[in-house]
């Protein structure tokens, strides 16, 4: 009687292999836990007031906050009305990162915020529904003697949502406004070693273009990084891991291309797995250090949404394979139902993705959630995520039930069994149960993940940047993915050994006809494992 791997390799072997795992899954906590620093960092910027003293430039002229070629600079305001200087030729400049420092393309991406600072005049409040309008800009180069070069240019709208928690009085003036930062600037590259912002704030009185917006004190700037530190640990584990999955996936499917049978749909569907986190394991951010490709952050959430996808749908056919009758089983049509969702919830993210950062190949500006509209449907797209995903934990939970109850109606042949036969079968259903209970909790870690990472994603948008998920927590959530998908592989592949040969003396009789009660019935019915045959002929019954 031939079958997989994880129902003829002895306890002994199959400790060992658990315990490796284990070791390894608690190597990749640490990993990010002791070595690997915060993923993120977050750097605060005061905008310089610079003055521009041409009115109608023709060419574009940066200017610089601090340096040798420093702009004309004032303090307040007040100092330019005294010096009769007007809010169209007052310029808000920011050198990311600060003197003395350089960005570096292990950083990966740059995520900014702004933040006004509104001081309240009895005469000066801000509107109802205020919007800015900003004539923003952004330049590169990579040392202090270049010219700036132009990366993109745009006029933005940001809405204010400011609220002030004292008494509107006389007596409160100058107090300021407490108002939500805004999202302002997403590039999915940082290929340079120093960048420019120069903000306006253009006035139009008979356009009524930033009327109502009270009096703008200062403009502060948060821009949000990955830590090269992180990076280079998140490298370092997808340049090892990829291999390892990679010769896992051909020796698998080399074994199943070895039998006489042709493969059944569960054993296609790890295989695809396999392909599916081999894909997400490939380093190709390693080109993102020399090259300087703003779309890597969209690629990465691509190839992410093809796991997950992959992931959910092979819990379900996992699960349902072992819960279908032989007349049902190894069509995936049966499935489309509960894969269904699954693969529509995933496009409706590439589509949510592509208006997000695909647009931001184009305008690094531009977001989805400047607008009221957009930040409510973000926001409700993230909610319907995350309870879809709590759902289909729930309904995973009810097919790992049923499956139990499905093998558990199975037992009361075994009784009737020798004994060393039915510690054999005992054995199968608990190395099975044991493997589902390990899918369960992968499963929950997993719905876990993601939706923290949508949650903490939204934060930063919100401006909260303080939020953020811990090193230790990536990189175990990763290594938990590789090792699960690892052991499915191995313990799913086709075994050359044969049970019966090792009690061929002395029960050989019992062992045949009790092979015939359990299983034969049931011959035409091809699969991997004993207990997928079992499951099988329990569900026809």
């Amino acid at each position: 009687m031939t079958g997989a791997i994880i129902e003829n390799m002895s306890t002994k072997k199959l400790v060992i292999v658990g315990v490796t795992l284990l070791l390894f899954q608690a190597l990749a906590f640490m990993v990010g836990g002791l070595i690997a620093p915060n993923p993120t960092s977050a750097v605060e910027y005061m905008a310089t007031k610079c003055v521009d003293t041409i009115k109608r430039r023709q060419e574009t002229k940066w200017f610089m906050p601090w340096g040798p070629n420093q702009c004309d600079k004032i303090q307040t305001f007040d100092e330019a009305m005294a010096k009769g200087i007007e809010a169209n030729n007052i310029v808000f400049a920011v050198h990311i990162p600060m003197p003395n420092n350089e960005m570096s393309p292990w950083f990966q991406f740059m995520l900014v915020i702004l933040q006004f600072d509104i001081a309240f005049k009895m005469y000066n409040q801000i509107a109802e529904g205020a919007v800015v309008t900003i004539d923003v800009g952004l330049a590169y180069r990579d040392d202090s003697f270049s010219e700036w070069t132009e990366m993109a240019q745009s006029f933005e709208h940001r809405n204010l949502n400011c609220n002030f928690t004292a008494d509107k009085t006389f007596e409160n003036e100058g107090r300021f406004y407490e108002c939500d930062p805004l999202p302002f600037l997403e590039v999915g590259s940082v290929a340079h070693k120093y960048y420019l912002i120069n903000i306006r704030l253009p006035v139009n009185v008979r356009k009524k273009v930033n009327i109502g917006i009270g009096e703008i004190k200062d403009i502060r700037l948060v821009g949000i990084h990955q830590n090269g530190g992180f990076t280079k640990v998140w490298f370092a584990m997808k340049t090892f891991l990829t291999p390892s999955i990679l010769i896992i996936m051909i020796w698998y499917w080399r074994r199943i291309t070895l039998m006489t049978r042709p493969p059944v749909l569960l054993e296609k569907v790890i295989f695809a797995l396999g392909i599916s986190m081999t894909f997400i394991n490939i380093p190709v951010e390693w080109f993102s250090v020399g090259f300087n490709w703003t779309w890597m952050l969209l690629f990465g959430d691509i190839r992410q949404g093809i796991f997950y996808s992959m992931l959910l749908s092979f819990w379900i056919i996992f699960c349902g394979e072992h819960l279908m009758d032989h007349m049902e089983r190894n069509r995936f049509s049966v499935y489309w139902k509960q894969v269904g969702p699954i693969v529509f919830g995933s496009f409706c993210l590439f589509i949510f993705d592509m208006c997000e950062r695909g647009v931001q190949l184009t305008n690094p500006f531009f977001t989805i959630w400047a607008s009221d509209v957009g930040t409510e449907l973000a926001m409700s797209f993230i909610t319907v995520a995350g309870i879809c995903a709590c759902l289909y934990f729930l309904f995973l939970c009810f097919m790992v039930f049923q499956v139990f109850r499905n093998i558990s109606g199975k037992r009361s042949s075994l009784p009737a069994m020798s004994k060393a036969r039915r510690l054999h079968y005992e054995g199968l259903i608990f190395r099975f149960k044991f493997l589902m209970l390990v899918t369960l909790t992968c499963a929950a870690m997993t719905i876990i993940f993601f939706i923290v990472s949508q949650v903490t994603e939204g934060h930063w948008h919100w401006g909260d940047y303080r939020v953020q998920l811990n090193s230790a927590f990536f990189t175990g959530i990763y290594g938990m993915w590789n090792l699960y998908v690892f052991a499915i592989m191995f313990l799913y592949a086709p075994s050359h050994k044969r049970y019966g040969d090792e009690q061929s003396s002395g029960d050989g009789g019992a062992t045949s006809g009790e092979d015939i009660q359990l299983t034969t019935t049931v011959t035409h019915v091809d699969g991997p494992t004993e207990i997928y045959k079992m499951t099988g002929k329990e569900a026809q019954e």
